[in-house]
């Protein structure tokens, strides 16, 4: 390697999206460059520093013996301009990263990954709101919050990253809800994702229907379903064993689904872009997990 080159941290953190990802594709994805780019950069790096890092035959991308020795040397370069940005912003007795999540999320989901953030930046207070993701959105569209991750119709609003939310209906395990009348439903309150579209179904079906169980809880919902209070339009993957997926042979049709997408505002901190980078790789790690 030429002793006058410097190495450019842009190339070094592709260099690590890939080793982590162990793909091109999926270290384009977080990365949000093409695989053309994220190819060419690591190119240049083996260029660089004279040496092939990568063994690219095979299912998985790996590192080779001295790109491992690289990857080390890289880790710490990103990590040292992490805590650089930390010093260098506005007092970290002042910054906060204010984030909205829908319930669901907010629990086991994501605290892994607010975990290890605010441990590698203690000096930035997280504040997440919780919620109905119609709050959670007026809250965003008024500046209340720096990221908001909702859940919406698929393509209606663009964002950072987005995931598909497939839904089903559910009933318990234990009751048939669909041969009462009128039919029990069990709902979020106005304004609440799929309340709209329980209705619409049922009056399409024209099956009449009542409102047995309201909640804004997430888990007040699921339970009261798995209970036998009535039926609902929830995500499949918060599907339980208590739970039982109806379909076109209990006569529903099936539901479009919705997407997960993070949104953030136009003007962030450097920190909030690492926190929604940090996000990104957890629900890409979520809903693969759920495919």
């Amino acid at each position: 390697m030429n002793q006058n080159k410097t190495l450019d941290p842009v190339l070094l953190r592709s260099f690590v999206a890939v080793v982590d990802s162990g793909s091109f594709t999926r270290a384009a994805d977080s990365t949000h460059l093409t695989q053309s780019t994220v190819s060419q950069q690591v190119r240049k790096l083996e260029s660089q520093l004279g040496c092939e890092l990568l063994h690219r035959k095979g299912r998985y991308v790996t590192a080779t013996l001295e790109g491992e020795r690289v990857l080390n040397y890289a880790r710490r370069i990103l990590q040292l301009m992490s805590e650089a940005v930390v010093q260098t912003s506005v007092s970290a007795e002042q910054q906060k990263i204010r984030l909205g999540v829908p319930e669901d999320f907010a629990t086991h989901a994501i605290m892994p990954t607010l975990h290890a953030f605010s441990t590698e930046f203690p000096g930035i207070r997280l504040e997440v709101k919780s919620g109905l993701c119609s709050d959670i959105w007026r809250k965003f569209q008024s500046n209340e919050l720096d990221l908001a991750l909702v859940k919406q119709r698929q393509g209606s609003l663009p964002g950072l990253a987005s995931w598909p939310e497939p839904l089903c209906w559910i009933d318990s395990l234990h009751s048939n809800n669909l041969d009462r009348q009128p039919v029990p439903l069990v709902s979020f309150p106005i304004g609440g994702l799929y309340r709209n579209e329980m209705a619409h179904t049922f009056d399409s079906l024209g099956r009449s229907w009542r409102l047995a169980y309201v909640s804004t809880s997430l888990s007040g919902v699921c339970c009261a379903v798995e209970a036998g209070l009535g039926i609902s339009l929830l995500p499949r993957r918060l599907v339980t064993e208590q739970h039982r997926i109806l379909d076109e042979n209990d006569g529903l049709p099936p539901v479009q689904d919705m997407e997960v997408t993070l949104h953030t505002q136009e003007k962030v901190s450097a920190l909030s872009k690492i926190l929604a980078e940090r996000l990104i790789n957890t629900c890409d790690r979520i809903f693969e997990h759920d495919v």
